[in-house]
């Protein structure tokens, strides 16, 4: 794989061709007298290719470990997705729960339950020494975080239970406090978007309504703690994480709020929802909170306060037999689909540019994240980027969008996305090396952020398809995999309009990327049962298309073996394609011989070598040269480029080795089959010299690797059956050792000779 270009990749990237880099060299067989002549093309100068060249697309570097990190699809969802929050304090001063007041005193009774179920937070005896010393204090985090809770319980302590609520409207430095009160303001989330008087100075200023003259500043916030100190008062500022959360934390009156540990808040309002209740049902309701079914439905790591509030309510009807165990998971079913529908409910508000920046920029994070959990941070946020310009563009197509050079910083914007950074790794099949990750706190928000996205927002679709198309023209596998992936989930849930817009264009490109990812889409959509029928008569089609780039997509989608619907069937038609006439295009026969190797890297290898047996019987050329060129391809090919969609015991071990040499550890059964099929490539004419050249690679890894080494070693007496045979591998390991540039290991090498040797006693 190469890394060298990490520049975005453009929207109209995908129609222009790709330099590809040339195959490995080889030299050509010597004539054949008794085969008939070869063709003019010969397939086997490119013997154990990558399809993708040396772009690193299919089986490039890092591919599988991208494959197995992809957005959960294990969850499933319960109920009919309706959207509700429970009857707590916490959801009564929410800003979506009703039109707001100018001014109002919070009741008491709401400051009594307070007092019962508020959990302190982290910091909150240093919150109130700030609020008593400067009278006023900003607190930044996530709505549903406790925000409000812990404000309304600072503000109830220090004032006396005398708390009003100001309009969120409210411009800070026109507030005249009440003397001796508490003031609490919740700052709308695009507070910090460009006042009046910056669009007037870039001449951008339009009807729009009232806004607040300037950014709110340190300025603002001192002449307020003066009145509020003046009158012996209070007040809370809340501000939700972003960039104006970023640039008050730096002053003197900015704390971050944190979330109070979930299992203390579910116990607080458990114990006042079961009161009264028999002995045991508080102690029920909390085992019922850590059941396996239970934490599953939910799909979020931890529960914000109103989350686990919502939760206490659910989980106290189910003590008093109001809700049986399926209307339960059915209830927690909703608490990610909530999520999600509040992020994205008037994500592009107010509805014009440049006001709309902050939200498009965060709601195009989200579903980056969506797309790339538990991949590089780095990559994430490029991605959200271009997917932020391309919302943009089609809310105002006329306006030019840059990017912010010094907006978030990388340590803050993940809470926008309920998200963490994290150290880990990236497979890149010779060696791995350290990487920043990003996950979302919940593998189940993933898929809900793409269902709510892609069901709920039509007009969102096109600009989410372009991105998606853009990002499989990616060379990086860590990229165009996640990316097709994506675009496969989104065709199994619309797969008129995911074809159309998603999987043609890409598949209709003169480029091996944007082929790979469309056949890597048409098998993840093929996982729905659904669809898959629809999947298996489109690749029938293509494989009859006069159009070799459709040709190929189709073969390139077999090896993953779920459109077909079994490994079986998958060789099956990979063979019909060769057979309809694929041979006569060298390039269609390479991919076809690279989606066999695939395949024998799944589950079923045992399938896969006995139809090669057969198609070696068989004796049509077309077939016998798909069965040499696979086989040449596992001396050299290393297992991790050879991934799948779905999971295969045993290998990941092996993911740096040739696959022969994993399946000789994994599958020892299988190396008389393999020997056969090995011995016919290097006794054939026209692909013994880069069967030689393979074998050659596969045993100067092996002398570097002690394990590759024993099953090698235990592999080549069986190669050595006859006079011939024994001759070749002597005189190859004779070249190998007396190679002046790269000579094998001598001790290696005798290891090697004594197996050979071995196999003339047998």
């Amino acid at each position: 794989m190469s890394d060298q270009d990490d520049a975005p990749q453009q929207a109209d990237r995908p129609d222009e061709p790709k330099e590809q880099a040339p195959p490995p060299g080889s030299d050509k067989p010597a004539p054949d007298a008794t085969d008939t002549p070869p063709p003019e093309a010969n397939p086997f100068d490119q013997a154990g290719r990558n399809p993708l060249g040396a772009s690193g697309g299919t089986g490039g570097a890092g591919t599988a470990h991208a494959a197995r990190r992809t957005f959960a699809r294990q969850y499933d969802f319960h109920g009919d997705g309706q959207v509700y929050e429970g009857n707590t304090f916490i959801s009564q001063f929410g800003i979506d729960t009703g039109p707001p007041v100018v001014r109002g005193a919070v009741p008491q009774d709401t400051l009594e339950r307070l007092t019962e179920v508020y959990c302190e937070t982290s910091g909150y005896q240093r919150m109130k020494h700030l609020l008593r010393t400067n009278g006023l204090l900003v607190l930044c985090g996530e709505p549903g975080s406790g925000r409000t809770a812990t404000a309304l319980a600072l503000l109830s302590e220090l004032s006396g239970d005398k708390v009003t609520r100001l309009d969120p409207s409210t411009v800070v430095h026109e507030i005249d406090p009440d003397a001796g009160c508490g003031h609490l303001l919740e700052l709308p989330p695009d507070d910090d978007s460009p006042s009046d008087h910056d669009r007037r100075h870039r001449g951008d200023l339009r009807d729009t309504p009232a806004r607040r003259p300037s950014r709110l500043t340190e300025l603002h916030l001192d002449g307020l703690s003066d009145r509020l100190r003046a009158k012996g008062a209070y007040g809370i500022v809340l501000v939700q994480s972003g960039d104006l959360a970023d640039r008050l934390s730096q002053g003197r009156y900015a704390v971050y709020c944190a979330p109070p540990p979930q299992a203390e808040v579910l116990h607080r309002h458990l114990r006042v929802l079961l009161r009264g209740e028999p002995d045991g049902a508080l102690a029920g309701a909390r085992a019922l909170a850590v059941r396996e079914d239970v934490t599953r439905a939910l799909g979020l790591d931890e529960l914000r306060p109103r989350e686990a509030a919502r939760l206490a309510e659910q989980l106290a009807r189910h003590q008093r037999g109001e809700l049986t165990d399926e209307q339960l998971l059915e209830s927690c079913g909703t608490f990610v689909r909530a999520q999600a529908r509040a992020w994205f409910a008037g994500a592009d508000r107010p509805g014009t540019l440049p006001e709309a920046r902050t939200a498009i920029g965060a709601a195009a994070f989200r579903i980056a994240v969506a797309v790339f959990n538990r991949s590089a941070y780095s990559l994430t946020a490029e991605a959200a980027e271009q997917l932020a310009w391309e919302l943009a563009v089609t809310l105002d197509p006329e306006r030019p969008v840059g990017r912010r050079l010094f907006g978030s910083h990388a340590e803050d914007r993940p809470v926008v996305a309920r998200s963490v950074l994290e150290d880990g790794e990236i497979d890149l099949g010779a060696a791995r090396v350290p990487v920043r990750t990003i996950r979302f706190q919940g593998e189940a928000l993933a898929t809900a952020v793409l269902r709510e996205v892609w069901h709920g927002y039509h007009n969102a679709r096109g600009p989410l398809s372009r991105w998606l198309r853009s990002l499989c023209d990616d060379p990086r596998p860590e990229v165009w995999v996640r990316a097709s992936i994506a675009a496969g989930v989104l065709c199994s849930w619309d797969w008129i309009y995911g074809f159309g817009e998603l999987v043609r264009p890409m598949a209709a490109v003169d480029n091996p990327v944007p082929r790979m990812a469309a056949a890597t889409a048409l098998a993840e959509a093929a996982r729905d049962p659904k669809v898959q029928p629809a999947v298996v008569a489109l690749l029938k089609e293509w494989a009859k298309s006069d159009d070799g780039a459709l040709v190929e997509t189709a073969v390139l989608a077999h090896g993953y073996a779920l459109p077909a619907g079994s490994v079986r069937a998958s060789v099956d038609a990979l063979g019909a394609v060769v057979r309809g006439g694929g041979a006569r295009e060298p390039d269609v026969l390479g991919t076809a011989s690279f989606s066999v190797m695939r395949l024998l890297a799944t589950d079923e290898p045992h399938t896969v070598t006995a139809r090669m047996d057969d198609w070696l019987r068989d004796g049509r050329r077309e077939l016998v040269d798909l069965v040499l060129l696979s086989v040449i391809g596992t001396l050299t090919m290393r297992t991790t480029h050879l991934w799948g969609l779905t999971e295969v015991s045993g290998l990941e071990p092996h993911g740096s080795r040739p696959l022969l040499v994993a399946l000789l550890a994994t599958r020892p059964h299988l190396a008389p089959e393999l020997a056969v099929m090995v011995r016919r490539a290097l006794s054939t004419a026209r692909s013994g010299a880069p069967a030689l050249d393979g074998l050659g690679s596969l045993l100067r890894r092996a002398a570097k690797d002690a394990e590759a080494l024993r099953l090698v070693c235990g592999f080549l007496p069986l190669l050595a059956e006859g006079p011939r045979d024994r001759d070749r591998l002597r005189g190859l390991l004779k070249d190998l050792v007396r190679d002046r540039d790269r000579p094998l290991d001598k001790t290696a090498a005798g290891r090697m000779w004594d197996a050979v040797a071995e196999g003339a006693q047998r």
